[in-house]
């Protein structure tokens, strides 16, 4: 057998029901590969490798069977710090699981540890390194999940999306990442920023491993993680409004995935949004600002020296909004939510840049979400897989988009451009 911390979930599921693999051997892979490259990739807030022995051995049964599961820091653990990013919360302790930790562990799954978050998954990053090369950025804002499932540090990782910060990240980092229909993944307990646009996604190694653990956490049916349509897809080709932002190794990207794509037999076009949609570039701003700053009322009341710089200049430009725009903003996004369908009449998926190219160089700055918020504002599934690297040598990404609701056939899509691609 390989070295355990290299199979996929789905692979390392099979085995375990099987009775060819224990969970607690899994784990006990996974903590040797942090104890080697974690220092490298600082992917943890929280980690206690006898904590997560220990939960190894009391795993219930289920469809996750014993899977380790990073957890990113926004999301509430009765059994581990819950910090957000921020120094405000250091220490923090919730009574109780969030609802994505609670439903992970019924399944079956097995928290190895609070994932690093950018504060308050918006603003300033924390220490992780890109997995491929430490001088770049894993992205964010999910950027210890992100890492460590690009690291092998485990194979499935819970991120958020308010912008772009599960699709961003997965894509700098060579993984996958899966931002479902906005609400498919319960949020509660999780500290939540923007009420409109906060989504719970998944990251991992494969596009099957993300239908198993999203579909077991959200109690909805996502498909048979190891089967592919037996047919090929409609493809609309999607610069997107953004497409300005696109470096030139990402037009190259999408110009050969078309080929590869029209090569594998999908019927392939060039399908862009009216223009209508271009509104969307100016409102998600509006309405994230917003949002968040008056989510943080109470830091901003009693600790806004501990908020960012950054932070800080992002909840003024938030509060100075009239009513009127914000008004305006949300109009516009109630109304491209219900045109998206049209503009995608006849075709099954739009595949799009997951990001403008490679992961940037430094820490300080984890990318432009520009190619993620439109489709965060649709509350559209999304999923990004690895397609190649780029001029220094960094992951790429590219990005399935479809209807809202219609996660399963994305997915099963998404798994049929992973193959056609990969």
């Amino acid at each position: 057998m390989p070295d355990p911390a290299d199979l996929t979930a789905t692979q390392a599921v099979r085995l375990i029901h099987d009775g060819k693999l224990d969970p607690i051997d899994l784990m006990d892979a996974y903590l040797d590969r942090i104890a080697e490259r974690e220092p490298a990739v600082r992917a943890f807030a929280c980690f206690d490798p006898n904590q997560a022995r220990r939960a190894a051995r009391n795993t219930l049964s289920g469809p996750l069977q014993g899977i380790p599961v990073g957890v990113k820091d926004v999301l509430d653990t009765a059994d581990m710090p819950s910090q957000y990013g921020s120094p405000i919360w250091a220490d923090w302790r919730p009574r109780a699981d969030s609802a994505p930790v609670a439903w992970a562990r019924a399944a079956g799954g097995v928290v190895i540890g609070k994932t690093v978050t950018t504060e308050f998954a918006t603003r300033k990053p924390g220490p992780t390194m890109n997995p491929v090369n430490p001088g770049h950025t894993p992205g964010g804002s999910s950027s210890g999940s992100a890492a460590g499932v690009g690291a092998g540090l485990f194979p499935l990782a819970y991120g958020t999306q308010t912008a772009g910060s599960v699709i961003r990240p997965a894509a700098f980092c060579g993984v996958v990442g899966y931002k479902p229909t906005f609400g498919t993944i319960s949020r509660i307990g999780m500290k939540v920023m923007a009420d409109s646009l906060d989504t719970v996604g998944v990251i991992a190694r494969t596009v099957a491993d993300c239908a198993l653990f999203a579909g077991a956490v959200s109690g909805r049916d996502l498909g048979d993680p190891d089967s592919r349509p037996g047919t090929a897809p409609r493809i609309g080709i999607c610069h997107s409004p953004v497409w300005d932002a696109a470096a030139p190794e990402t037009q190259a990207l999408l110009a050969r995935v078309t080929g590869s794509l029209s090569r594998a037999g999908a019927s392939v076009t060039h399908r862009e949004l009216p223009e209508s949609f271009n509104a969307l570039v100016e409102a998600h701003p509006i309405i994230m600002n917003s949002e968040s700053a008056r989510a943080l009322g109470w830091e901003l009341a009693n600790h806004p020296d501990q908020l960012s710089e950054g932070l800080r200049e992002r909840m003024t430009f938030g509060l100075n909004q009239s009513e009127s725009a914000v008004q305006n903003a949300y109009a516009v996004f109630e109304s491209m939510q219900r045109a998206f369908p049209g503009a995608v009449d006849g075709l099954d998926i739009l595949v799009t840049p997951s990001a403008p190219g490679e992961a940037p160089k430094g820490l300080e700055w984890t990318g432009d979400p520009a190619f993620n918020s439109i489709w965060t504002s649709l509350h559209v599934p999304c999923v990004t897989v690895p397609a190649g690297t780029g001029p220094n040598g960094l992951p790429l990404g590219i990005q399935i988009v479809g209807r809202q609701g219609d996660d399963r056939a994305v997915l099963a899509w998404a798994r049929w451009v992973e193959a056609a691609i990969g």
